[in-house]
């Protein structure tokens, strides 16, 4: 069963590098940018959560949550924020059920080699608590910004 526009997003809870948990119910009447990375400090991730971070304020502006999940736990989580000075929450997804309930995690392959990873993967969820739009195919450089550009599509 694929993930599809429409379908309720699954709930779940993770804690965030403060270890306090984080419930996606709790962001109901809010729009949600839900984005699954596959590790802190590496170059595309960096890229991609700095994106965020950049486009952040307008992100607020339209009264947007962002939240980042990998497998990485709070120690890393916490380097990498502060590092990049991230003003949004970064989840501990340590055993990746929640990447495995989005579809998020499976087999990947780098440099010949086959592993079980998280995707790159991103879900806008709306107010209702449903899956407005999946974005499968993510470039790092530009993501933020492609969907900021979707969401005020979606609004005008």
């Amino acid at each position: 069963m694929t993930l599809q526009p429409g379908d309720i997003a699954p709930d779940f809870s993770l804690p965030d590098a403060g270890g306090n948990a984080v419930r996606l119910a709790d962001f109901r009447g809010k729009q949600v940018v839900l984005y699954f990375y596959p590790r802190d400090n590496t170059p595309g991730c960096t890229k991609e959560a700095c994106g965020f971070k950049d486009a952040h304020s307008n992100y607020q502006a339209q009264d947007v949550v962002v939240l980042g999940i990998s497998p990485d736990d709070a120690k890393s989580h916490t380097k990498f924020a502060q590092k990049f000075q991230l003003p949004f929450p970064l989840l501990c997804d340590l055993d990746a059920k929640v990447a495995t309930a989005y579809e998020s995690y499976g087999l990947k392959k780098f440099m010949g080699k086959e592993f079980m990873g998280v995707h790159r993967t991103t879900f806008v969820i709306g107010a209702d608590g449903r899956i407005e739009k999946i974005y499968r195919k993510v470039k790092p450089e530009s993501h933020a910004a492609q969907i900021l550009a979707d969401l005020g599509q979606e609004k005008g």
